[in-house]
């Protein structure tokens, strides 16, 4: 019998789908492990075994007993499931239409592209360590891993960085700007000495000085999310409560990370919120359902959450992850149907995980 396409499952609702799920679940027992990131619709992440970070979360389904991880994110985190999985494991993405606008903004085409270009005024390979963020296609860590660099999380960013200025006296860091900016700003180095790479033009749209002179050489990309967060939100809504906490994700834009009291990852956000005094106000920059989800687990201390931006802001990509392309996932697996498996070739993967080796070495 052949695979359920998945347009049979496109007109069930909610409830259908979630009774569904959970039969499966009980058919597959310890042979499935769903991994949910933090960024997902409450109705997918309530089925999540395991929550968090897109590391974290392939580290968790790799030490388990599961046959079968499927990942309730977005395609770069799949790959990295896959990367890190062992041999018998099988990653699987239930929606292939779940990427991340920002990874697309760094592809090996351009970044290689850059590396020629850098060859014309420096050696890159004497003087540039590539960093990618785990926000990337796995051919940019292979990328990184040939080229003796590295991957980096919004937690270890400045770990990362620390070693890298110990290989070599300039970075090379994509896709995001943002974290980039704002995690050498942290560690002292000036403005001014990170430099946006614009990859639509030729030679990044830099001069050869300021190539020579910049320690940080910045991709020009960003997470459409972060982006719409703006420092005059925070002037609006201190204006009205002036006792309110600021907590931004990293990959904020550099004036909203300034005005914020406090800058960390997904995890540290909630960390942060979750053990902070009662009866405290929060104003968050990051996405939208994790923001409201955190409302509702705290108001009954007290605590007021509030998503920064007055625009509804949400991960577009990981909204497309839903309950029907769950069901559908999982009733296949139950009647021995693979479907949307991702599988990163093996000269890729063994080049990535080199790279992602180094960051787990150097990472607190």
């Amino acid at each position: 019998m052949s695979a359920v396409a998945v347009q049979a499952y496109t007109l069930l609702d909610d409830i259908e789908c979630d009774e569904r799920i959970r039969r499966a679940r009980e058919q597959l027992g310890e042979r499935l492990v769903i991994l949910g990131h933090h960024y997902q619709r409450d109705e997918v992440f309530a089925h999540a075994d395991f929550s968090g970070d897109s590391l974290k979360l392939s580290r968790q389904a790799a030490s388990s007993k599961a046959e079968y991880i499927v990942f309730c994110g977005v395609h770069f985190m799949a790959e990295v499931a896959d990367i890190l999985s062992r041999p018998d494991q099988v990653s699987i993405l239930p929606d292939m239409a779940a990427g991340c606008s920002m990874a697309d903004m760094a592809n090996l085409q351009n970044v290689e592209r850059a590396w020629r270009e850098l060859a014309s005024v420096l050696n890159p390979d004497e003087t540039i360590t590539p960093v990618t963020y785990i926000n990337s296609a796995a051919d940019l860590k292979a990328f990184c891993g040939e080229h003796g660099g590295i991957v980096c999380t919004s937690t270890n960013a400045r770990h990362v960085l620390d070693w890298c200025f110990e290989q070599r006296e300039k970075v090379l860091f994509f896709p995001d700007q943002h974290l980039g900016r704002n995690t050498g700003y942290t560690m002292g180095i000036p403005l001014e000495q990170m430099v946006v790479w614009d990859f639509d033009q030729p030679m990044g749209g830099l001069t050869e000085q300021q190539i020579r002179d910049a320690r940080i050489i910045l991709w020009k990309g960003f997470c459409s999310v972060h982006q719409m967060f703006q420092p005059e939100q925070i002037d609006q809504f201190k204006a009205e409560y002036p006792d309110t906490k600021v907590i931004a994700h990293p990959e904020s834009p550099f004036e909203v990370c300034q005005k914020s009291d406090y800058v960390g990852s997904t995890e540290t956000i909630i960390k942060t919120i979750a053990e902070a005094e009662p009866n405290t106000r929060w104003l968050v920059a990051t996405e939208l359902n994790l923001v409201n989800r955190l409302h509702e687990q705290f108001k009954h201390e007290g605590k007021n959450v509030h998503f920064m931006s007055p625009t509804v802001c949400m991960c577009s990509t990981m909204f497309r992850i839903d309950p029907q392309h769950l069901a559908w996932v999982l009733e296949n697996l139950v009647e021995g149907h693979i479907v949307n498996q991702i599988s990163v070739p093996q000269n890729v993967a063994d080049k990535a995980r080199l790279a992602l080796d180094r960051m787990l070495e150097v990472s607190p």
